[in-house]
């Protein structure tokens, strides 16, 4: 199995460099060939929507169909698949950021009650106490 950095995940999915889109294609041909997997892990996945964001002006939308499209891609494999498919659903219907609904979601998986945030937004988020 490889990885990949956000960087090289970013440049696959807006393609605004010529010469690094095409040496992270490559990468990503070359794992179709060998049928290897491509860990996503969820560091990066959180860092890429960040990034689409903050440096490229995407919104929720386009962030979830870009999530959404490496989730259906075979090529890639995932820290916690169950949690990214709760984390997809969330983003698409509450106000949370995609980080904070992995966050939750993961730690739902592991069986925690609760996850303690001073982000107002996750005041009535499922799984998350609002600390004032």
């Amino acid at each position: 199995m490889i990885a990949l950095d956000t960087n090289v995940l970013v440049r696959l999915l807006v393609q605004d460099d010529p010469d690094q889109f095409a040496k992270a294609l490559a990468v990503l041909e070359r794992v179709t060939e060998t049928e290897e997997p491509c860990l996503l892990s969820d560091a990066v996945l959180c860092e890429t929507a960040w990034v689409l964001a903050s440096q490229y002006g995407a919104g929720r939308a386009e962030i979830l169909a870009a999530m959404s499209e490496l989730v259906a891609d075979g090529r890639y494999a995932f820290d916690a698949p169950e949690a990214l498919t709760e984390t997809l659903q969330a983003f698409e219907n509450g106000r949370a950021d995609f980080s904070d609904n992995l966050i939750g979601a993961c730690a739902r998986r592991r069986g925690v009650r609760t996850t303690y945030t001073f982000d107002r937004k996750l005041e009535n988020h499922e799984g998350f106490t609002l600390l004032r």
